[in-house]
C-alpha cells in the first residue's frame, strides 16, 4: 500500500489521552504515515506543539475554530500571529464559519475568520477551513481577500461550490461521511471530481465511518475512506493513494 496522509485529524483531543501511542501505531500499520493536526483554540497550542515534536509524521496547524468561539479573545489573534511567525506550521487553521450550531455569533465568527485569512496571506501559508451551512459566504470572503490557498475540510457543499473553490486554489477534504450510502451528493461528487483537488481525511475522533457507527474515529480508518473512494470511482486504490498523498504533500509542504 502506498503511504496515506490524514489531512485532518484532531489527535490532540482528550478522547485520545488514554491510548494515543496505540492510535498512532495503528495508523502507521494501516499505511497512514503522516497526519495534519489543526488546532481549535489558543489554550491547546502548547499541547499540540509537544505532541507533534514527540512523534515523527505529525504536523501542526495553528488556528481558532468557529465552534470554540466562547474560548477566543481578540488578543488570541495577536498570539496566533506570534505562533505562526515563530513556529512556521504547515497551515493556518482550523478556522472558518459555522452557521449550523446555534449560539455562535455570526459577526464574531466573521471577525476571527477574516483576520486568520489575512494572517495566512501574510505568512504565505495554506488554510484549513471549516464551512458548515456557510460555503457561499466562505467562497465570497476568499474572493474578497484574494491570494489564498488551502482546503475546505469535510466538504458538504454542491458540485458547483466545489468548482468555485477549485478555481480559487482550494482543495476539498472528504472522509467518513462518504461511506454512508445515503450521502448521495457527496458520493456523486467524489465519483467524478478531478483527483488533483481531493484530500483524504478522518476528522478523528469525530465523523466515524459507516462501519464504525457510534465509535470513536481513528486515523487508521483512513484506509477505509480510500477504499470507498476507489469503489465509487472504479479506480485502483493505489492510484488514488498516490494522487491524494501528492496533493497533501504539495499543499502543506510535507516531505
Amino acid at each position: 500500500m502506498r503511504p496515506l496522509i490524514d489531512s485532518h485529524c484532531h489527535l490532540d483531543a482528550a478522547e485520545f489521552d488514554q491510548d494515543r501511542d496505540a492510535v498512532i501505531a495503528r495508523a502507521r500499520a494501516a499505511g497512514v504515515t503522516a497526519q495534519v493536526i489543526p488546532a481549535v483554540a489558543c489554550a491547546g497550542f502548547d499541547k499540540l506543539r509537544a505532541l507533534c515534536a514527540a512523534h515523527e509524521g505529525l504536523h501542526p496547524a495553528w488556528g481558532l475554530h468557529p465552534m470554540f468561539l466562547a474560548e477566543h479573545r481578540p488578543g488570541h489573534l495577536d498570539a496566533l500571529r506570534d505562533w505562526l511567525e515563530r513556529e512556521r506550521p504547515v497551515a493556518v487553521g482550523e478556522c472558518g464559519l459555522d452557521f449550523f450550531v446555534e449560539g455562535l455569533d455570526p459577526d464574531q465568527q466573521r471577525l476571527y475568520f477574516l483576520r486568520q485569512l489575512e494572517l495566512a496571506r501574510e505568512f504565505g501559508l495554506p488554510l484549513i477551513l471549516h464551512a458548515r451551512r456557510a460555503v457561499d459566504e466562505v467562497i465570497a470572503t476568499l474572493r474578497r481577500v484574494g491570494g489564498l490557498r488551502g482546503v475546505v475540510h469535510s466538504f458538504s457543499g454542491s458540485e458547483e461550490q466545489a468548482r468555485q473553490l477549485w478555481k480559487l486554489g482550494f482543495l476539498i477534504g472528504l472522509g467518513g461521511p462518504i461511506t454512508y450510502e445515503r450521502a448521495n451528493k457527496l458520493r456523486g461528487l467524489v465519483a467524478t471530481m478531478p483527483l488533483e483537488f481531493l484530500l483524504l481525511e478522518t476528522d478523528a475522533p469525530d465523523q466515524p465511518l459507516a462501519t464504525h457507527r457510534g465509535e470513536r474515529n481513528e486515523p487508521s480508518h483512513l484506509s477505509e475512506v480510500l477504499a470507498t473512494v476507489a469503489t465509487l470511482r472504479r479506480e485502483d486504490p493505489q492510484a488514488i493513494a498516490r494522487a491524494t498523498t501528492h496533493n497533501a504533500r504539495n499543499l502543506f509542504g510535507l516531505q
